[in-house]
Formats: C-alpha cells, sequence, structure tokens
C-alpha cells in the first residue's frame, strides 16, 4: 500500500492528553493515523502521520 507522511514536532509544554485530543482530531476528519511517536529527553515528541493515498484529495494537516 503507498501512504503520504506527515512528520510533526510537539514541543514539551504539550502535555499527553492535549497531544492526544490534537492527533484524535486529525485521524477524524483528515484520515491520518498514529504511524510512529519519539519522546526525547528535553520532552518534545517526533510524531508521524500517515494516511493512504486516495486518488482524490484530502485536506491537509491543521496546525
Amino acid at each position: 500500500m503507498d501512504y503520504e507522511y506527515a512528520p510533526l514536532r510537539l514541543p514539551s509544554n504539550v502535555d499527553r492528553l492535549t497531544a492526544a485530543a490534537q492527533l484524535a482530531i486529525q485521524a477524524e476528519f483528515s484520515g491520518w493515523e498514529l504511524a510512529r511517536v519519539q519522546l526525547f529527553a528535553d520532552g518534545t515528541r517526533k510524531v508521524m502521520l500517515r494516511r493512504r493515498l486516495q486518488p482524490n484529495p484530502q485536506p491537509g494537516l491543521s496546525y
């Protein structure tokens, strides 16, 4: 399957509950799913979202 990926970096001041809510909104309205999360020593998170490529365009990430 072919996927498109969207990397995100969440700062250390974003708590886990807020990050989960942001990612859930992206999943519900734009079709993204969580592919990978890296937690760094300074508290930042690197999140990789993915979704299947569709023939019709879908909305991008909203920040």
